[in-house]
């Protein structure tokens, strides 16, 4: 069997982007707490600046500048195209639960379309995370504008949301790639990289998907 495209440069590119840009928030983040300078990881060699206030802040106002793009464009793109495969649908619960099942009993999977219930609810998820993180911290920088005052209560109650935020969605990369743990999920990590899975992956594990794939490829030769 050869290849099928799963994911073209768009996706990519988004997927890249937030994914660097978050672990460099997170860094960043925690460098102006200050955690690096306490736990002496400034100490090691090549790591002296992790705890420079002013370069964590730089790190971190640019790496939001790249997810806050990613987002936007994540989001128009795929309004403007109309696609929604990745959305969370009814049923993704149980049938994330019986996809896990299959794959700890070796057992026979459901059918499943172009990206796995648990796929959509991870994107769900890590999604309002990131969504949660951009609006607390746009108001976190909007309240260092001499024009703008807030309570104090109003920026503690958005700090905390801000970290509260940041912790979930740690916890939810981890388990993302936590994932592939199971060896029934690595055939899709040259997707995220090439664009490209096994057409004979696509038929066993993402039927629904690859039947459209064929039949749209019936379609488009009888137009011809």
């Amino acid at each position: 069997m050869g290849k099928i495209k799963r994911h073209g440069l768009s996706v990519r590119f988004v997927h890249w982007a937030v994914a660097i840009s978050t672990i460099a928030l997170i860094f960043s983040g925690f460098g102006q707490m200050p955690v690096y300078k306490r736990y002496m990881i400034d100490q090691l060699p090549g790591l002296a600046w992790t705890s420079d206030f002013s370069i964590n802040l730089l790190i971190h106002y640019t790496a939001a500048g790249v997810l806050i793009f990613a987002v936007a464009y994540h989001i128009v793109y795929h309004i403007i195209r109309k696609e929604f495969d990745i959305w969370p649908r009814k049923g993704d619960f149980k049938e994330s639960y019986l996809i896990i099942k299959a794959m700890l009993t070796k057992g026979e999977e459901p059918e499943s379309d172009k990206y796995l219930a648990e796929q959509r609810l991870a994107y769900a998820y890590i999604g309002v995370m990131l969504i949660v993180i951009i609006i607390s911290g746009i108001i976190k920088v909007l309240k260092n504008l001499p024009s703008i005052s807030l309570e104090m209560d109003t920026l503690i109650w958005v700090s905390t949301v801000h970290n509260a935020a940041t912790i979930l969605l740690i916890l939810g990369i981890v388990g993302h790639l936590a994932a592939f743990v199971f060896k029934a999920n690595r055939p899709l990590l040259p997707g995220m990289f090439t664009g490209w899975v096994d057409e004979d992956y696509a038929r066993r594990r993402h039927g629904v998907w690859y039947r459209k794939i064929q039949e749209d490829k019936k379609t488009n030769l009888q137009h011809k």
